[in-house]
C-alpha cells in the first residue's frame, strides 16, 4: 500500500522557518516527480513546489520563490520542503504528492498524496 507521510507542520511567528518531511513507502519513487501543495481554509488546493524524478529540475509558485526550497532524497524515499521568511498568508494545510511521470507538475494530476501537515504562521 503506497503511502505518503508529511511531517515537520507547526506554529511558527512571522519571519521564521519550518521544514517539512515527506516520507513515502509502499513503493520505490525514485521515477516519480514530487510536489508540495497547501489549502488554507475557505481555499482551493494550490500549488506550492514541485521536482523532477532526478532532482535536477525545480518548479515554485510564485508566492513562495526566493523563500522555499524542495529538495529530495531518493535514497530515503523522502522529499522535503525548507520554508523560510514565513508569512501569516503561507498558514494552510500541506499537502506531499507522487506522480508515476519523471516531469514535475503544477497542476493536481499526481497520483498519490498525503494526509497534511498544518502550518500556522501568526503575525
Amino acid at each position: 500500500q503506497v503511502q505518503l507521510v508529511e511531517s515537520g507542520g507547526g506554529l511558527v511567528q512571522a519571519g521564521g522557518s519550518l521544514s517539512l518531511s515527506c516520507a513515502a513507502s509502499g513503493r520505490t519513487f525514485s521515477n516519480s516527480a514530487m510536489g508540495w501543495f497547501r489549502q488554507a481554509p475557505g481555499k482551493g488546493r494550490e500549488f506550492v513546489a514541485a521536482c523532477s524524478a532526478t532532482g535536477r529540475s525545480t518548479y515554485y509558485a510564485d508566492s513562495v520563490k526566493g523563500r522555499f526550497t524542495i529538495s529530495r532524497d531518493s535514497a530515503k524515499n523522502t522529499v522535503y520542503l525548507q520554508m523560510n521568511s514565513l508569512k501569516p498568508e503561507d498558514t494552510a494545510v500541506y499537502y506531499c504528492a507522487a506522480r508515476n511521470y519523471a516531469s514535475a507538475s503544477d497542476a493536481l494530476n499526481y497520483d498519490y498524496w498525503g494526509q497534511g501537515t498544518q502550518v500556522t504562521v501568526s503575525s
